[in-house]
């Protein structure tokens, strides 16, 4: 099998106009742009002579935003359209996926003799018999997937597949970096997100290890009453989805196990987990020290000073919730320099307080 180093998109799958001509895109084409737009791949679309005004003003500007080449697409003259994409896409070293709506058979056989896989995808309530000779999907979410199994086959079994989650904003900036290649990178890795729009198993069948943000699909955190942390974390729909899966199946390569995460939620136990570095001080080498800390449960209480003295903690200090990350204040924090500055201090409780300087 051949690997896909290019993706033709015709602009029918991604935009959508009505009938007064404005223009928007359809359900899952932003992402998906932003996802191939960093994927190692080159990435096209394609529009009809024709188009209104509106819709090509709109064309233009996608296309300058996700950074994707542009062509026109004459379907009577299949040949000449794929011999301007290919000088176009010189030395690109694989074949094409083009995706679209059309299921012609002469089309598909034109196409096909370039050596290009054309995609379908099917329109909700179709059920008419899919055509053998296309891959078809469904929503546009799938075509990631798609393109990393191809990839797979086409490259061999040394290949690792890393599914991954994490909020748009985070997958962005690492993807900016080169992080998330959709072609195999010279280690053999390709990467592949996991979207909780798609039934999570059938995704987690196709990869061999799985990288998650856990903390970004939390929904809310209990601590109790005993002031201990308490793993009463709720989780989105999706990732208590991913649970189940990793818990009948142990054998699903996961970085972290979600158990390794739960200290790093309460910075109560990082500082603990902190102190017990002290072990690892040797003579002659740098010293290993947390921050002196005390937790409280109430900024107005009579013996905070007395507190403090006895931790050998000395103002200023930075106060934070004793819950890390998952929740919308976690990072919400103030930094104190006498006594009375703790009073009137709208840092979450119970909370954290530590000294700036180790």
């Amino acid at each position: 099998m051949v690997t896909i180093r290019g993706i033709l998109l015709n602009e029918l799958i991604l935009f959508a106009e009505d009938e007064e001509g404005n223009v928007g895109f359809q359900s899952g084409a932003e992402a998906l742009l932003r996802r191939l737009k960093y994927s190692d791949l080159r990435v096209g679309i394609c529009y009809a002579a024709g188009v209104s005004t509106q819709k090509m003003t709109f064309l233009k500007s996608t296309a300058t935003l996700y950074l994707l080449d542009f062509f026109i697409w004459d379907a009577s003259s299949v040949d000449d359209a794929i011999n301007e994409i290919m000088l176009s896409w010189c030395d690109m070293g694989g074949s094409c996926f083009y995706i679209s709506t059309c299921e012609d058979e002469d089309f598909t056989l034109k196409i096909s003799n370039h050596g290009w896989l054309p995609v379908v995808k099917r329109t909700e309530g179709d059920n008419t018999a899919e055509n053998s000779k296309l891959l078809h999907i469904h929503k546009l979410e799938e075509l990631p997937l798609t393109i990393c199994c191809f990839n797979r086959k086409g490259t061999g079994s040394s290949v690792v597949t890393v599914g991954y989650m994490m909020k748009p904003s985070r997958e962005e900036d690492f993807a900016k970096r080169g992080a998330f290649p959709m072609y195999p990178t010279q280690n053999g890795l390709i990467f592949v997100p996991l979207t909780f729009d798609l039934p999570l198993e059938s995704q987690l069948q196709e990869v061999d290890v799985v990288l998650h943000k856990a903390t970004d699909e939390i929904l809310t955190i209990e601590l109790n009453s005993s002031s201990e942390f308490s793993n009463k974390i709720s989780y989105s729909k999706g990732m208590q989805e991913l649970e189940r899966y990793i818990r009948h199946n142990p054998e699903c390569c996961v970085i972290d196990p979600l158990n390794n995460i739960y200290p790093m939620l309460d910075r109560l136990r990082i500082e603990e987990i902190l102190l017990g570095l002290e072990d690892l001080n040797r003579e002659g080498q740098c010293r290993i020290r947390a921050p002196r800390f005390i937790k409280v449960d109430n900024f107005k209480e009579a013996n905070l000073g007395g507190r403090l003295s006895e931790a050998e903690l000395l103002l200023p200090s930075i106060v934070k919730p004793q819950v890390a990350c998952g929740v919308a204040d976690a990072h919400s924090m103030a930094i104190t320099f006498r006594i009375e500055d703790f009073e009137d201090l709208s840092v979450p409780l119970p909370a954290v307080i530590q000294e700036v300087y180790t």
